[in-house]
This record gives C-alpha cells, structure tokens and sequence, in this order.
C-alpha cells in the first residue's frame, strides 16, 4: 500500500479535478484576503477589539447561513447553488477591492463586506461538501476529501506569506483583487459539473427540514460519534489562544518565534496530507479518527510541558499531523455514513462543529491560562481531550466498526 496521498480522484474524475483546482486557488487568494483584513482593520483603527470583531463578522453568518445553506443543499441542485454563492463571494471579493482602492476607510463597510462574503460562502459549503461523494466512487471518497485538505494546507503555509509580499509592494486592494481574480477558477470548476441535484424529498427548505436532519444525525451513532470527537478536541485543547503568552514566558516573546508555532502546525499538516494514502484506504475510518484525535490531545499535553523550542514546534508539527488525519477521516466516515438525501444538512453542522469548536477551544484556553497559567492550560486541555475520546471510543463501538456505510432513511424521518 502506498504511502503517498492517493491521487487517484484527480487521474479518474475530470469534473473532480477541475472543482478541486479551482477550490485550492479561490483558498489561496482567500488567505491572501484574510491577511488584508487583518492590516486594513488595524491601520483604520489600531484597536485589538475591532480585529477580534472580525472573527465576529465571519462567525455568525456562518452559523445562520450555514444551517440554511444545509436545508437547501437537500431541496435545489447542488451545482446551481454553489455556483451562485461562489459568485456571490467573488462581487464581496471585487467590493472589498473597490473600498480599498477608493480609501473608503470605513470599518463599518470593511466588515459588512467581510460578512457578506462569510454568509455567501456558508451557504454554499454544505452543498459543496457533497461533491466528492457525488463525483466519485466511495473508495476514492476518503482520497478526494484529502486532496481538498491538501490544498487547504498548502494554502494556509504559503498564502500569509504571499500576501504579505502583495501588500507591501501594492496594498491590501491588490491582495483583494487576486482574492476576486482566484474565484474565476472556482466558478470554472463548478460550470462544468452535471446537475447535480438531491437523492432526496425536501421540497421546501425550511425548520422542519433542519430539524429532520438533526434527528437524523441524533439516530446515528456514528455519525454524532464523530461531531462529538471533534468538538471534544477542539474545545478542551485547542491551543492557538495559548501561543502568545508561552511564547513571552518560555521564548523570550519574538514575534518570528510566534509566526514559527502555526508554521510548524501546518507543516505538520502538509506532511499528514502528503502521506495519507494509508488513511484514505482504511476501513475503520472512525477508528482512525478516534486515534487521531488521542494523538492530537497528547501532543499538545506535551507541547505545554515542552522546555525548549525545538520540542514545541515538534509536538505542534506532531499535532497538525494528527489533526489532518482526523479530519480527513472524519470527512470521509460523514460523507459515507449519510444518504444523499441527508448530506447538506448533515454537511451544515459539520461544519457549524468545525467553525464553533474552535472559538470556544480558544476561549476555554484563554480562561484556563488566566486562572492558573498558560502551560497548565494546555497540559489540562491535551489530556483532558484523551479522556473525552477514549470515553466516546469506549461509548459507541459504530465508531470502531470496519466499514461505516450509508442505510436508507426510515419513514418516520423523511416525513
């Protein structure tokens, strides 16, 4: 078995190949927006509660949109939907260009800008992480899945790093114009797929149908198995709240040393990404992300004990490695243990999980270190997430069951 990513979906499947170039491009000028945001917002007002409002800006229409987006994801067709909302984001994108260019200096307009391109984007991302259950077989499903995470990856390493280049040399309008510029690829990729229309009977995408896919995740074990094992992980140890501060007490606060702790995270990343061939292939998906999950907590256990800063980068770097392999089998294991007719919605809090796991984590550390310190915050949160896994491990045997597949709806939930 090879250990490399499995690039299988990429030779097989052409509409594949032409949504995951586009996706990884719009993601790349997507981190070059993010980095705009963040230097446009503290130039206009030099205040950290107005860039700590932009995670505000990006969060709640996520949650809103993103639980509509998951109830129309089952009722419309998928490919109308996400080429309209990967519209919608590139006028945001071409609109945030257009303020920066006319030096609005308006935080007001900076954000509602920043929040409309959120909600698009929330609205089409349930429908399209349907997509590579839909455009491949189911053993490739667990590939396709990395090859997106790959390309996230590769994004979040090298796009900072870029727009910092693009706004030094032309401004934060420039690192906004190629944002807008990527989303051609993207809309490219999704014009050239089939319809792609829903496997199921929602009609009209409204509470009840939210509810319906809530009670459908609620009736599988596996399937709240794997949101609860992501949340656990994230709440209780997510650590990037933490970096600043063990950086000041343990080395010496250089901002090059804070910039060296998400590198080494991604790095991580990339490598877990590279080499998931043997993940992708696996039959106990949950299983998988059971462990990884394990691993993520004890790294990041021994990244708060951690005296020097070679031992740190590695328990991260070992801690981004774990969390790709979690996500890339939890996606899979999602994706395959939902009927079509259910993936929007289930797709929806998957990624309403994704999104709200983390500020809470963030916070949970930031309170922790406040009481006690920032080491014990990340000791107590990296074990912590051990016992949180291995009692949902211990609590649903369908996580540790080979061969998690899709069964029908019932009646009673498709009413």
């Amino acid at each position: 078995m090879s250990l490399l990513v499995d690039a299988r979906p990429l030779r097989s499947s052409p509409p594949f190949r032409r949504v995951w170039a586009g996706t990884a491009l719009s993601t790349l000028g997507g981190q070059l927006a993010v980095v705009a945001v963040l230097h446009q917002t503290w130039e206009l007002t030099a205040s950290p509660v107005a860039v700590g409002a932009i995670g505000l800006a990006q969060a709640v229409p996520m949650v809103v949109f993103g639980i509509v987006g998951g109830a129309l994801a089952d009722a419309v067709d998928r490919r109308r939907l996400v080429l309209g909302t990967t519209l919608g984001q590139m006028v945001a994108a071409g609109l945030l260009a257009a303020q920066a260019f006319a030096g609005l200096d308006s935080l007001a307009v900076l954000l509602g800008l920043v929040a409309l391109q959120s909600a698009c984007g929330a609205l089409g991302a349930p429908a399209r992480r349907t997509f590579a259950a839909r455009l491949l077989p189911a053993d490739q499903v667990g590939a396709g899945l990395a090859l997106f995470n790959l390309g996230f990856q590769v994004s979040m390493l090298v796009g900072p790093a870029i727009a910092g280049v693009v706004a030094a040399a032309w401004g934060v309008g420039a690192c906004y114009a190629v944002d807008t510029l990527t989303f051609v690829a993207a809309l490219y990729g999704v014009a050239r797929l089939p319809a792609l229309p829903p496997d199921g009977t929602v009609t009209r995408p409204g509470l009840a149908a939210v509810v319906a896919g809530w009670r459908f995740i609620a009736g599988r074990p596996a399937l709240a198995g794997a949101f609860l094992t992501d949340l656990i992980a994230t709440v209780l140890a997510m650590p990037i709240a933490l970096f600043p501060v063990l950086n000041a007490d343990r080395f010496g606060g250089d901002p090059q040393t804070l910039g060296l702790f998400l590198s080494a995270i991604a790095v991580g990343g990339i490598v877990a990404g590279l080499a998931s061939g043997p993940v992708t292939r696996a039959h106990r998906l949950g299983l998988v992300m059971l462990a990884a999950a394990g691993v993520w907590g004890v790294a990041l256990a021994a990244f708060g004990m951690a005296p020097a800063l070679w031992q740190a980068l590695g328990c991260l770097a070992v801690a981004g490695a774990a969390d790709t392999v979690s996500v890339i089998s939890r996606g899979a294991l999602v994706q395959l243990a939902t009927p079509d007719a259910y993936r929007g919605r289930v797709s929806a809090v998957e990624d309403i999980v994704g999104m709200a796991g983390p500020y809470l984590g963030n916070f949970r550390a930031g309170l922790v270190a406040g009481a006690t310190t920032a080491g014990f915050a990340a000791i107590s949160g990296g074990l912590l997430c051990v016992l949180g896994v291995a009692a949902v491990a211990m609590a649903t045997p369908a996580l540790r069951r080979p061969g998690i597949a899709a069964r029908p709806p019932s009646r009673k939930e498709m009413e």
